[in-house]
């Protein structure tokens, strides 16, 4: 349904997007996932048309960029980042606001919106002007605007950005509905557990490039153990204690923030206790540990780095 071959994007001096290829089946749902500044929104932009690539090929459903701009773009529906809505009007004027960008009209276009405010939940909000309306509202209102020409194919950068748990799981619903449509939705977010959920495909990029493209269970393969062990000390390990720890049969990864140490580990209940007694004898006290099994965010961690960045 898309393909993304060696995408190129730059600004300046600096590269956004370098190189991105990756591709959709029909019906799939593909995760983007990549700290601030990756490349995801840019990559989804080039994908829309709405900025040109200097460097690659994109194709949707048969129809190119390059080729079949306006053939592309029909086949797409966008649900931007930020809320692309008219906060003083209805949300049944703003549909035909979208509806009217696709030349629909008459009674095709209100048969469309109908279907579109019932499938976000919002058929009995339809006259209500949106300035009245709830973040998680205006999210999914969003989402309605994007599904009036019935796209084959859906862009979702971060979605749920902003919103409460319910608005959050309502938006969930009208994903998974689509999904039961035989809709391909291309779903970037920060949120790793909605990729777990969501996504039946993983793409983590970073710095403008794909570090992994797999299912989840291929994912976690990689990650550098089965488990993990968290120990928050009274005080900052000492160098000769990180080292100890790095020694121990088992562990595959010391790091160290602050007072708290982070060690990948594979048999857990046989490494602990050495681990524990390793950190007592430094003279260090214990304020709490805990274990964790390997997870996304593990990995994506792992494959970009723990540093925040903006």
């Amino acid at each position: 349904m898309l393909e993304v071959r060696n995408l190129t994007k730059r600004y300046g001096e600096r590269v956004a997007v370098d190189g991105i290829s990756f591709g959709v089946e029909r019906g799939q749902t593909v995760g983007l996932l990549g700290p601030n500044g990756a490349g995801k929104t840019t990559t989804l932009a080039m994908i829309t048309g709405l900025t040109s690539p200097d460097a690659g090929t994109i194709s949707a459903g048969g129809s190119t960029l390059a080729d079949d701009p306006e053939g592309l773009k029909r086949k797409i529906g966008l649900v931007p980042q930020d809320l692309a809505l008219y906060e003083e009007i209805p949300a049944r004027a703003n549909l035909e606001v979208f509806g009217a960008l696709y030349r629909m009209h008459g009674a095709p276009l209100a048969r469309a919106i109908d279907e579109a405010l019932a499938l976000v939940g919002l058929a009995d909000r339809a006259g209500d002007v949106v300035k009245s309306f709830s973040g998680g509202m205006k999210r999914r209102l969003n989402i309605a605007g994007a599904m009036l020409h019935d796209p084959e194919l859906i862009l979702l950068d971060e979605p749920t950005v902003g919103v409460d748990p319910q608005s959050r799981n309502a938006i969930f619903d009208n994903l998974a509905e689509l999904q039961r449509r035989g809709k391909t939705l291309v779903y970037t977010t920060h949120y790793m557990e909605e990729a777990e959920r969501l996504c039946d495909r993983i793409v983590i990029v970073d710095h403008g490039k794909v570090l992994a493209d797999d299912t989840l269970p291929g994912l976690l393969a990689r990650a550098p153990a089965a488990n993990r062990l968290l120990v928050d000390t009274m005080g900052e390990p000492p160098a000769a204690l990180v080292d100890a720890l790095k020694a121990i049969g088992g562990v595959h990864g010391v790091s160290v923030d602050g007072e708290r140490i982070a060690l990948d580990v594979d048999d857990l209940p046989r490494t602990a206790p050495r681990i524990l007694d390793s950190v007592s004898a430094s003279g260090l006290g214990i304020r709490m540990f805990a274990s964790e099994r390997a997870s996304l965010e593990s990995v994506f961690l792992t494959l970009t780095g723990r540093r925040l960045r903006d």
